[in-house]
C-alpha cells in the first residue's frame, strides 16, 4: 500500500467497507437507469467524497486520502497522455488520408460477409505483435469502424470484433505492459503464463471467430448498401491522396511499436508524420493543422454518412472520456488508500474454500476491482499480491492466479464504460451514448471474447481442468522476468 505520514490504521470492517462502494454504485444506477443519463461523472466525485468521510471516521487524514488518489492518477498518467495523443494522431491522419485510404482499399478487399472475422483476426495480428490493445484500436479499429459503417454494418458490431481482437493481443504478447505485470505480481515467469492462458484463450478466440463468422455470413449487401459503398468510395477517391504516401504515418507507428518504443513518443511521431502530409498533399498551413489537433477534422463531402465518420479526432473529442477516468481513478485511488478494497478482498479470501473459490474468486475480484476502480492495473495487481500465497498453501501453481487476473483484469477492462479501457474505446471509436440511446454499449456483450475467457476460466474452476499443480521451480529467476519499471508499477498500487 502507499506509505502516509499518520499512524498505521487498521483495515475497517467489512461493513464499513461497503459503504462508499455500495451508496457509489446506487448513485450510478440512478442517474443511468432512473434519469436515462450515461454521464456518471459526477456520481464517482461524489463517491470519492464517501470515501473520503469513510476514511476521516477511521483515523485517515484529507492528505492521506489526497495522496492516495493522485497516486492512482500519477500511475496512470501514461494512459491519460496516450488519450490526449490518440485525439491528436485520429484527426491529422484522416486529414492526411491515412484513414481514408484504409478504407477506401478495405471496401475494395474485404467481403462484407466474413468482415467482422477479418476485423478480429487482423486487430489480433497487429495486437500481438506490437503488444498494445490502445493503439490497435486507434489506428486500425478507426479504419475497420469506418468500412463497417460503408457496408451497414452497426458500429457496435465492428467495435466488439475491434476489442475482441486487440485485446487478445494485449493479454497474450510478451511486449504487452499488462502481460508483464501479471507476471511480476505473481512472480512467475512471462513466458510460461503465456502458456497457460492458453487453454482459455485459443476456445474463447474461436468461439468469437466463428460467431463473427455467421453473423457476417447472414449480411446481404442490396442495392442500397451497395449504392452507399461506392458513394463512399467516390467521396474518398475525390477527396483524399490514395497512393503510397498517406501510409508512411501508419508504417512508421507499427515500427516504432514493434521495435517496443513506448507508446506515446511512437503515436506522437505519427502525429507529426500526419500533419506534415496533409501539408504536403493538401496545403493545409500550420495554424489548420494544429485546429484539427486540438478540435477535430471537418470536411464536407456531400456524402453525410462519410462526413459523420471523417468529421471527428482532436484532443476535445477525448475531454469527455478523460474526466471520467479522472473521476473513476481518484475514487479507486481513495478506496485502496482507505484500505476499503483490501477488506472486501480479504472478506472474501476467508470464505473462499478450495482451490475451485480460490480460482473464481480472484477472477470475480479482477473484475470487481476493474468495476469499482476504474484502473485495469489495480485490478492485476491487487488481487495478484492477496491471493498469491493462498495458492501456495493449496499447493497450485501461481500460473493459475496470473491467468485468473489477466482475464478479469486485460480482457474486462474495456468492457466498462469508466474503466480506462472502456473509456478508451468509447472514446476512440465514437461510441457515445446520446439522449437516452445506449445501442452504443452492445459492443460490451458482442466482444465474445474478452468476456468468454473469463467464462471459460471459471468452468476450468470448477471442474479442475487445466489447473496447474505447484512446481519446485517454478518462483526461480527465469529469462523474461518483468522488468524494473513493472515491478515498481505493481508494487505502488498493491
Amino acid at each position: 500500500m502507499n506509505e502516509s505520514t499518520s499512524p498505521k490504521i487498521a483495515v475497517p470492517s467489512l461493513g464499513v467497507a461497503l459503504i462508499p462502494i455500495v451508496l457509489t454504485i446506487g448513485l450510478l444506477a440512478i442517474q443511468i437507469f432512473y434519469y436515462d443519463d450515461f454521464t456518471p461523472h459526477i456520481a464517482l466525485a461524489i463517491g470519492f467524497a464517501i470515501t473520503s468521510l469513510v476514511g476521516w471516521s477511521q483515523g485517515y487524514r484529507w492528505k492521506d486520502i489526497e495522496t492516495g488518489a493522485f497516486h492512482v492518477l500519477h500511475v496512470a498518467m501514461p494512459s491519460i497522455a496516450t488519450l490526449i495523443v490518440v485525439g491528436m494522431l485520429v484527426s491529422t491522419w484522416i486529414s492526411s488520408g491515412t484513414v481514408p485510404l484504409l478504407i477506401y482499399y478495405g471496401l475494395e478487399l474485404i467481403d462484407p460477409a466474413w468482415f467482422l472475422a477479418a476485423s478480429m483476426l487482423l486487430c489480433s495480428v497487429v495486437s500481438l505483435s506490437i503488444g498494445t490493445s490502445w493503439t490497435t484500436v486507434g489506428t486500425i479499429g478507426l479504419a475497420l469502424i469506418g468500412i463497417g459503417a460503408a457496408f451497414g454494418i452497426p458500429v457496435y458490431w465492428t467495435a466488439g470484433a475491434v476489442v475482441s481482437g486487440a485485446f487478445f493481443g494485449d493479454k497474450v504478447s510478451p511486449l504487452s505492459d499488462t502481460t508483464n505485470l501479471a507476471a511480476a505480481v505473481t512472480e512467475t515467469n512471462v513466458f510460461n503464463h503465456i502458456r497457460n492462458m492458453m487453454p482459455t484463450t485459443i476456445p474463447a478466440m474461436l468461439i468469437a471467430f466463428i460467431i463473427y463468422l455467421f453473423v457476417g455470413g447472414q449480411t446481404t449487401t442490396d442495392a442500397a448498401q451497395l449504392e452507399q459503398i461506392a458513394l463512399f468510395k467516390d467521396g474518398l477517391k475525390t477527396h483524399f491522396d490514395l497512393g503510397f504516401l498517406p501510409l508512411i504515418p501508419l508504417i512508421t507507428v507499427m515500427a516504432l511499436a514493434f521495435f517496443k518504443v513506448s507508446p506515446i513518443p511512437a503515436l506522437f511521431v505519427g502525429f507529426v508524420l500526419g500533419a506534415a502530409v496533409a501539408v504536403i498533399n493538401y496545403g493545409y498551413n500550420l495554424n489548420e493543422v494544429l485546429t484539427f489537433a486540438h478540435s477535430g477534422f471537418k470536411i464536407n463531402t456531400g456524402t453525410a454518412s462519410l462526413d459523420s465518420l471523417l468529421n471527428r479526432g482532436g484532443v476535445s473529442s477525448m475531454t469527455w472520456v478523460i474526466t471520467l477516468m479522472m473521476f473513476a481513478l481518484a475514487f479507486g485511488g481513495a478506496l485502496e488508500r482507505t484500505r476499503c478494497l483490501e477488506a472486501v478482498v480479504s472478506a472474501i479470501m476467508r470464505m473462499t474454500k478450495g482451490f475451485r473459490g480460490l480460482q473464481t474468486s480472484a477472477i470475480l475480484t479482477s473484475i470487481s476491482t476493474n468495476a469499482v476502480s476504474g484502473d485495469v492495473y489495480l485490478s492485476i495487481a491487487l488481487p495478484g499480491r492477496m491471493y498469491g500465497p493462498e495458492y501456495n498453501k493449496l499447493g497450485y501453481s501461481r500460473l493459475n492466479l496470473s491467468r485468473a487476473i489477466e482475464e478479469g483484469g486485460t480482457l474486462v477492462s474495456p468492457l466498462i464504460p469508466w474503466n480506462a479501457g472502456g473509456a478508451f474505446v468509447m472514446g476512440t471509436l465514437g461510441l457515445t451514448v446520446v439522449s437516452g440511446d445506449y445501442s452504443a454499449l452492445l459492443y460490451i456483450p458482442l466482444a465474445f471474447a474478452c468476456w468468454l475467457s473469463p467464462v471459460i476460466g471459471i468452468i476450468y474452476a470448477q471442474t479442475g481442468w487445466f489447473s496447474k499443480r505447484a512446481e519446485a521451480s517454478e518462483t526461480n529467476a527465469a529469462p523474461g522476468t518483468p522488468n524494473t519499471e513493472l515491478k515498481s508499477k505493481a508494487e505502488g498500487t498493491a
